[in-house]
């Protein structure tokens, strides 16, 4: 399979979005859940995520927490001062958290998440007053390329899972007899 998105970036917020569309779609082909991150300093890539929770066998492998991780890495700094974190979806409360902590000034998103988003969807953990630390957000970025992602992802897994109960009930039939 083929990345299934032509788009041409009309701004560096697209641009760096497409790229976070290229690490969800490395975890779609890893029948992971297809969400993707990437943290960039000074117009630059410094890491990159997309969700392992399944390959890691670990809840906390989300796309986000994966690449805060490299960034720390490779700035050999927890703070992640003067970075920009651009992720497929709406963070969820663990991932904003992290964000916080780690300082981070600035998160871009491109699709709500309705089940576990921190920013409103679900709970809004940014609209507070952090004691230590504010993130600006920018939302809603290549929003239809990264909601059609986790929609097909999980019309797919519902297919699978269909198919599979349908196996299932053939073999009892047949075992049966």
């Amino acid at each position: 399979m083929n990345f299934p998105f032509a788009i041409t970036p009309q701004t560096d917020d697209e641009k760096f979005m497409l790229e976070a569309l290229k690490e969800a779609w490395k975890a779609f082909k890893a029948d992971e859940v297809p969400v993707g991150a990437v943290l960039v300093k000074d117009q630059r890539i410094i890491a990159r995520g997309y969700n392992q929770v399944e390959m890691l066998k670990d809840a906390t492998a989300h796309a986000e927490m994966l690449c805060i991780t490299a960034g720390e890495s490779a700035l050999t700094n927890w703070r992640l001062a003067n970075t920009t974190l651009y992720c497929t979806i709406e963070p969820c409360s663990m991932c904003v958290g992290a964000m916080l902590l780690s300082r981070i000034p600035t998160i871009v998103w491109g699709a709500p998440d309705i089940r576990h988003g921190a920013n409103g969807s679900w709970v809004d953990l940014l609209e507070l007053t952090h004691p230590t630390h504010q993130i600006a957000v920018r939302r809603g970025v290549l929003q239809e390329q990264c909601a059609w992602l986790i929609k097909d992802f999980f019309q797919m897994q519902r297919k699978k899972k269909k198919q599979s109960d349908d196996h299932d009930a053939i073999e009892f039939i047949l075992d049966d007899n």
